[in-house]
């Protein structure tokens, strides 16, 4: 049981710098990941609902989409993907609160390439803390993990496809609602930015994945 608690005491930390890595992203108005574009978009089109709520609810169609595709082979352990998109959709309204009481959105290009940046490295030790804890499951890894498969393709290429597949949808939305492929004109969702979360963060996490594991050497994940 203490071990089962120290897992998931981990796993949620990395989802809490991953969420953390969302807020900076969104402040840096430089563009943001390409899993979170979806969601951001729809906020910006329809403000009463937060960005967090609408992560969870597209996480909800991601794990639907992962029932229809592997049926009967849809395993129970499957379903924790519910309660962490919850967890993680409210994790992301907390850090855009709270980066939104700290600052206004940044205007000189160095620091949102800062910002950028920094988020880099916050959703770099958050993937490897959610990593390590192995207990949380989000959807959109999952759903990568499970399409990869069945079409006989490795992780990381359909990663890339699927990531391309989240901000082009993401920009006809814009399009259609904003008449701009990059957001409203205020906040910019597709920009530098998605660029740089999307093809640093891998980078990022072969620098940052030992500290982490050096961090954490001594702690028992084992059941």
């Amino acid at each position: 049981m203490k071990n089962v608690a120290t897992r998931y005491g981990v796993s949620t930390l990395g989802l809490v710098f991953v969420a953390l890595g969302v807020g900076i992203s969104i402040k840096s108005n430089l563009g943001i990941a390409p899993p979170s574009c979806p969601p951001t978009i729809l906020n910006l089109q329809w403000q009463a609902i937060s960005i967090g709520t609408f992560t969870w609810m597209m996480h909800l169609v991601f794990i639907a989409l992962q029932a229809l595709v592997l049926r009967k082979r849809f395993k129970l352990r499957y379903l924790m993907q519910i309660p962490a998109a919850f967890v993680f959709g409210y994790m992301c309204d907390g850090a855009i609160w709270l980066f939104d009481a700290l600052a206004s959105p940044a205007t000189n290009y160095g620091v949102q390439i800062l910002f950028s940046l920094v988020a880099v490295v916050l959703t770099a030790i958050g993937i490897k803390l959610e990593v390590i804890g192995n207990a949380w499951i989000l959807a959109g890894d999952q759903t990568v993990a499970v399409l990869a498969d069945e079409l006989h393709m490795s992780f990381s290429t359909f990663k890339v496809i699927f990531d391309v597949f989240l901000v082009v949808i993401t920009a006809a939305f814009s399009w259609v609602c904003f008449h701009l492929l990059t957001g409203n004109g205020t906040t910019m969702v597709i920009r530098e930015g998605t660029l740089i979360l999307a093809i640093l963060t891998g980078i990022c996490m072969k620098a940052t994945d030992p500290l982490v594991d050096r961090l954490f050497k001594r702690v028992d994940f084992s059941d």
